[in-house]
Formats: C-alpha cells, structure tokens, sequence
C-alpha cells in the first residue's frame, strides 16, 4: 500500500498524467492525508488543495485541519484566508489557528481569535490555553493573562496539569510571582516541567535565594532535575556566588550523564566564571565535544566580566577559526573587554568588524560601542556614534549622558538630558545617577538640585541610595559638609557604605578632621574591609600634619590585616600594553624615563611649578617627599609616552586609583610644555589635559 501510495505521489508531483478513472479510485481520505503530509512548499500544496476540492473531501473536518496545519507552515495569511471560508470551523480548526499564530509570536492575532472563537459560542480546551497563555508571555501581557485564569476556572481545566504549567509559566515571565507561586501550590501534581517553571520564575525575577530553595524542595521530594533545571538554577547560584550549591549540581549533572548536554555546560561555564573560577569554566569548555554561539560567547563574556582582556581577545580569535558565528551577545563581550582595554585604535577595529558583520543597526551593539568610545577618551568619536543611531531607548541616552559626566562636561550632560525629554524619551533610575554624577563632577549644585526634585515630582522616581550618594557627592566637593551631612540623615532609605564614602571624600577634599573621623568610624563598621576608607582618612591627616592619626590608622590597618591597593597606571605605545607601579625601575627603558624625569622637573619649575607634598603619608624632609611624588606611576608612564610617540601626538593613560593631585597639578604643566594634549582615565572619571588645563576645570 505504501509503495501504491508513493508511485502515485511521483506522479502526482511530476505532472504525469493519471487517468480519472485510476485518480477516483485510488484518491481517498488515507491518500490525502498522505499527499499533504509530503508537501514541501505552497504550490505542491496548492495542488493537493486542489484535488481535494475536487474530490469533495474540503468538508472533511480531519482533512480541514490538515490542510490549514500544512497552510500555516508556508504562509499564515493563506492558512487564514482558508480559515475563513470555512464556515462554523470546530475547536481543532480553532486550536490550529491559535497554536500557529502563538508559535509565529503574533499574539495579538491569537487574542483576536481567541474572542472570535468565544463569540462563536466554541468553549476553549486543554489544547486552547496553554496557546493563548504563550501568547500572554510573549508580549508580555498579564491583564490578558489574569482575564484567561478566570476563564480556565470557569471551564473546569484549573487541575490539568498542561494548563496549570502555562498558567506558572506565564504568571513568573510576566513577573507576578505572588500568582505564579499559588497556581504553582495548588497544583495536584507537578512534573519536571511545573518545577522548572516557577524556579526559572525566581531567578529571571532576581530572587535567587527562593529558586535555590524551591530545586532544593525539589530534589528532596524526590523529583530528578532535567536540564532545564541545571540551566534555570545556576543562575541564581552565580548570583550569590553559591559556589558549593554549584559544584553540587555540578557533580549531580556528571551522575546524570547531563554534563554533555550543551545547555548544562554552558550554563556551569558562567556560574563558575560569576563565583571567580574562571579555570574550572575553561576546562568545561575546553572538554565540550560541540561548541555553539552562546557557549563561546559564554566563556568570551566570563573572561570579559572577570578583567582578563587578553584571554577574552585569543578566544575571540579563535573562534574565527571556527564555523560559529559570532552573535551580538559574542560582539557585546568583546565590546566590553575593548572598553576595559581603552585603547582607542583597538576600538575603532571592533567598530568596523561589527560593521561588517551587519550588528551596528542594533540599539544595544550601538549603546556598547557608544559606551566603549567614552571610556577609550574619546567622547567626540562616542557623539557622533550616537547621533547616527537610528533608534536610541533610555538606555542610549543615559550612556551618553554619563559619557559627559565622565570626561567632565556637565552642562553638555545637561542639554543632552534635555533633549532627551523633548524627544519623548522618559529618564528613568539609572539616566538621573548619571546626571547627578555629571552634576556633581562639573560643580552644578543648583541644577543638580533641580533635577534631583523633578525626578520624584515629574517622574514619580524614588530615590535610592545612588542616587542619594550623587547628592552627598554633589554638596560635600561644593563644601557643603555639614548640609550633606543633614541630608545622610533624612534620608528616608538606609544609607550604605557608597553614600557614607562620598562624604568621606569631600571631607578629605576640604580637609575636615572633624567630620572625617566621624565618617570613616562609621564607614569601619559598615564596611571595614574597604582600604579606601582608611586611605582616605590617612590622608586628611596627612594634610594637616597630624602624623600621630597616620600612625594610628596604619596600626589600624596592620591589625585588621589589611593591605592598600597599589596604584598602576597603563599605557598604550604600538600596539603594546606598558604597566608602571610606584618606583618602578623594572622597565627597560628606567634610566631613560628617570633621566627625562629629571628633565621635565627643572623645566616645570622654571615656569612656576611647585610640588604639592600635602598627602604624602610619611614624616619626611620636603626633598624626600618631592622625589616620591616624582616616582608616581603616572608621571612614569606620562614620560615613557613622551620618550616614544611622536611629537604633537596626543598621550592617554589609564590609573587604576584616583589621580592624586599632584600629578593632577604636574601633568597640566606637562600638557603646556610639550603641547600636547594628555588623556587620563583615572578609577572615577576622565581628565583631558591641554595648554595647562583639564576639562575638569581643577574641580574633581
């Protein structure tokens, strides 16, 4: 029968000529189905419709499903244009139509037909929810959601378990986890697939300690995880950095023989990388037998987020090597690891191999590149980027924004967030901590409080810590110590250590004894493993003479166990990366950087250059101490850049702690005698040196 069935298919799709006779004795409702199901594009089927019409079997109701099932794989118009003019079409007719239009993500045609389909006085089924509730996901629209709920109550499917499923399913994806959780309780029995559900629902929606819980409820009651469930959970292991929750389902997948699975390990690649083990993710990845987009961009992306530029680079060489795509969540990675890097020219490379690739038109590749030029110095080259961008969401605006107030220029932040409003683009949290940031590093006191106001009375935003800790920032390096002060203790959210800290700052900033022990004591408590803190109020000490509280904070340290962070300052001279520490003489170029050294302090003096030795933390003689400010890393990697670039050229570097103001104050003298226009990208913002000025006007 089959082989009758396939001679008569040849010939049907050939064109041969089959006689009436043979076609009406042979064409019948097996035959149909089979002709339909061999279909492979719209005209073969177009044929086979044909047949049937001529046959009579277009009323049949199996083969109307059918054929509209085989319809919409070719063109969902045509399966509805053939819906249509089937006249009081059954619920499976319905269903297909439904389903289709929910795998094909239009869900606003399912919602349509799902009313029609009520109109028509057709009661949903168990195959009808579990479509209209994706549909519901996809868009994401709860309201349509919660109206379904009531539906599948009042038709009796609230203990299926296929309907239930969609229901927690939908309820977590659209971020009512309260709903989610109670249709997820009284479910009578749960599968794998109801679990995954509500876990993944917990995790998507940042409660990672409740999806830790509920897959270890899970596992307890005896129910076996799939690999749905590894990769749903480890996230929110990665997220409190549950290193052993981790290896245990780790271990578990090993047992399981689900460590081969691609979505597992992948998913162990980045809780491994998030919990800091960067060399376990590796040997995952490297013992992977097949390797797709998202598990190469995983390990790319592990490499970017932990600060290893170089590895993140080779890997992404590598995997031009390969027959794997590069994805924009590949692209996004790479962009970070060159904003990390910034080095201008290597980003301008990525920029064009992302042209290339066709990823420049995407809101989210534009906003990354716009965000590496600003942190590679080069916030003109960042503008014209996104001038050119052809949609910008809130997130585009509030990159540029703080583009500006990081390179200090706040009034330009400022028109920018004004334009924004007149666009129709509402700010949301994150675009006013970038302009009260921009506020606070241009000295805007008045405007910063302005927009501070606006941001609850326009927008409805509430302030949060941030944004309270840009306030304090903002009066505390204006000099209002004692106003910042009041507002710490207003503030209607629990101040932390980021808030405390900027306070911390001005007080050194302004030399303020007074208050900075009283802010660092209470710093101590709510943060004492920071070495900032200490450094900070050692050096408000150190400015007043007071070498007794030096002493007193270093014994401090010393019996804490604590050690400071070493200033490093990078520099970028063809193609190489050159690192210079305090002192350093490891180079092979010392004596030659040490000679220009000596150079440039007899010319900078010469021209009213007078070494600030106010911060450093030792009790020495003035000499000694002007000789450890010329030491600094900074000054080194400036003169190394002198020695090997051309002249005229611009010089960038990057320090790994904030500019100390001496160097501040030197490399402006350094920017006038050479001309040359010096770049400085510190741990708070950038400087941009020219003619014996910094674009932060001396106010940082």
């Amino acid at each position: 029968m089959r082989a009758l069935r396939q001679l008569q298919w040849r010939h049907f799709t050939s064109g041969g000529s089959i006689k009436e006779s043979l076609r009406s004795l042979y064409i019948n409702m097996n035959l149909c189905t089979y002709f339909l199901e061999n279909c492979t594009n719209i005209q073969t089927l177009n044929q086979v419709h044909a047949v049937m019409l001529a046959n009579g079997f277009h009323q049949n109701i199996f083969l109307q499903t059918k054929l509209t099932t085989m319809y919409a794989l070719f063109s969902l118009e045509d399966a509805r244009r053939l819906f249509d003019k089937i006249s009081k079409p059954k619920l499976c007719l319905w269903n297909v139509m439904i389903r289709e239009y929910a795998r094909s993500g239009v869900g606003e045609e399912v919602f349509k037909l799902y009313c029609e389909m009520l109109q028509a006085g057709q009661c949903p089924d168990n195959f009808t929810f579990p479509y209209v509730l994706k549909a519901c996901t996809a868009l994401p629209a709860l309201r349509e959601g919660k109206e379904i709920h009531g539906h599948v109550i009042a038709c009796g499917f609230e203990f299926n378990s296929f309907v239930t499923n969609s229901l927690v399913h939908m309820y977590a994806k659209c971020g009512d986890l309260k709903d989610a959780r109670q249709v997820f309780d009284k479910m009578l029995e749960r599968d794998v697939v109801s679990w995954n559900a509500m876990i993944a629902g917990f995790a998507q929606n940042g409660c990672p300690k409740e999806s830790l819980r509920l897959f270890n409820q899970m596992v307890s009651g005896g129910m076996e995880p799939d690999s749905l469930t590894i990769k749903s959970v480890l996230p929110s292991c990665a997220s409190l950095s549950a290193l052993q929750q981790g290896q245990w389902i780790h271990n578990y997948a090993i047992k399981t023989g689900l460590e081969s699975d691609i979505v597992v390990c992948t998913a162990l690649i980045d809780m491994y990388a998030k919990c800091r083990k960067l060399k376990t993710a590796r040997q995952i990845f490297d013992k992977m037998c097949r390797r797709d987009v998202v598990s190469w961009s995983a390990m790319i992306g592990s490499y970017a987020l932990n600060g290893y530029a170089e590895e993140a680079l080779k890997l992404f060489y590598d995997m031009q090597l390969t027959d794997v795509k590069p994805d924009l969540a590949t692209v996004k990675s790479v962009i970070q690891v060159f904003a990390y890097l910034a080095s201008p020219q290597p980003a301008k490379w990525i920029h064009g191999y992302i042209i290339n690739m066709g990823f420049e038109a995407d809101v989210l590749v534009g906003t990354a590149l716009v965000d590496m030029y600003v942190k590679c110095g080069s916030v003109e080259m960042a503008r014209q980027l996104f001038d050119k961008m052809s949609k910008k969401d809130v997130v585009s605006w509030s990159a540029m924004i703080a583009g500006y107030g990081m390179h200090g220029y706040g009034e330009d932040a400022l028109k920018l967030f004004y334009q924004m409003q007149k666009n129709g683009v509402s700010p949301d949290e994150v675009t006013f901590v970038c302009v009260l940031s921009a506020c606070s590093h241009g000295g805007l006191l008045d405007k910063g409080w302005q927009c501070f106001d606006s941001m609850t009375r326009d927008y409805g935003i509430k302030p949060n810590v941030e944004h309270c800790a840009c306030m304090v920032d903002l009066l505390g390096r204006a000099g209002h110590l004692d106003v910042a002060e009041d507002f710490i203790k207003n503030m209607a959210a629990e101040p932390d250590s980021g808030v405390w800290g900027a306070l911390l700052g001005a007080c050194r900033i302004h030399c303020n004894i007074e208050v900075g022990e009283r802010v660092a004591n209470r710093l101590f408590e709510l943060d004492p493993e920071n070495t900032g803190h200490y450094v900070l109020l050692s050096n408000i000490y150190a400015a007043a003479g007071r070498w007794d509280g030096v002493a007193k904070v270093r014994a401090m340290m010393k019996n804490r166990g604590l050690k400071t962070k070493r200033g490093c300052t990078l520099i970028e001279i063809n193609h190489r990366v050159h690192s210079f520490i305090a002192d350093d003489r490891s180079h092979p170029q010392s004596d030659e950087i040490y000679a220009a050294l000596e150079s440039l302090a007899r010319q900078m003096k010469d021209v009213g250059y007078v070494p600030n030795t106010s911060l450093v933390l030792h009790d020495v003689s003035e000499e000694v101490k002007e000789r450890m400010l010329w030491s600094h890393s900074e000054k080194l990697a400036i003169a190394f850049g002198l020695i090997n670039s051309s002249p005229g050229t611009p010089i960038q570097i990057t320090k790994n702690l904030r500019a100390c103001v001496d160097c501040h104050n030197a490399t402006k003298f350094i920017s006038k005698i050479f001309e040359r226009e010096i770049i400085v990208r510190d741990a708070i913002r950038f400087h941009h040196f020219r003619d014996r000025l910094c674009s932060c006007g001396d106010y940082w």
